[in-house]
This record gives structure tokens, C-alpha cells and sequence, in this order.
């Protein structure tokens, strides 16, 4: 098992569309608890506290149990580094976009 000092990559937690939706799901709560987030997918309980840890190995929630229960929270904080790689990647096709604009241009006249 991974210990909070080995942390999950974050791009490799949030590959997982289950995962993506899991995120959203917490991004427009506080906290919810797991039976409240399982309601939502056509997989079982298991598999959705499975799909969470991996979520909280790479930090983006947190967890806290309140007797028997764990409820959930968006850690938004690590999704930083995924808006730096796309950001990065989106000014790169900026450029290259505004470049074969131009030799279409040139070339039309």
C-alpha cells in the first residue's frame, strides 16, 4: 500500500473518468460522505473507496472519519500542476496554430 509520503501522481489519478467525476462531485460539496458519492455510479461502494484512495494517495482529497463513516473533501491544490502542463501545452499549439495561419495567409496572396 502507498503511504502518504509516497504520493500517487496526480495526472495518473485523475486519468480515470470515474475519478474526473468523483472530483466533480466533491467540487460542488464541502464534504460528502462515500454512501452519498456511491449514488451516483453504476459500481459498488468498493470499488468507489477504492477509486477515493487513489485520490487521496495523490492529495486531491481529504478524509475524515466521523464514527463509522468517512466523508470526503476536495484538495483542489494539486490539480495545480495539471493547469501548468495544459497551459504550457496550450500557449505551444497557440503558437503553431498562428503560424500555419500566417503561411495560409501568405500563401493566398
Amino acid at each position: 500500500m502507498i503511504t502518504k509520503v509516497e504520493k500517487r501522481d496526480v495526472f495518473e489519478a485523475i486519468a480515470d473518468p470515474t475519478r474526473r467525476e468523483l472530483l466533480h462531485l466533491l467540487s460542488e460539496t464541502d464534504e460528502t460522505p462515500l454512501y452519498q458519492l456511491t449514488v451516483h455510479f453504476e459500481i459498488g461502494r468498493t470499488a468507489i473507496s477504492k477509486h477515493l484512495t487513489i485520490l487521496w494517495e495523490a492529495d486531491l482529497v481529504k478524509r475524515r472519519k466521523i464514527g463509522r463513516e468517512t466523508r470526503y473533501k476536495l484538495n483542489p491544490f494539486p490539480l495545480k500542476e495539471v493547469k501548468e502542463w495544459v497551459t504550457f501545452y496550450e500557449g505551444f499549439w497557440n503558437e503553431r496554430m498562428n503560424t500555419l495561419h500566417q503561411l495560409l495567409e501568405d500563401e493566398t496572396k
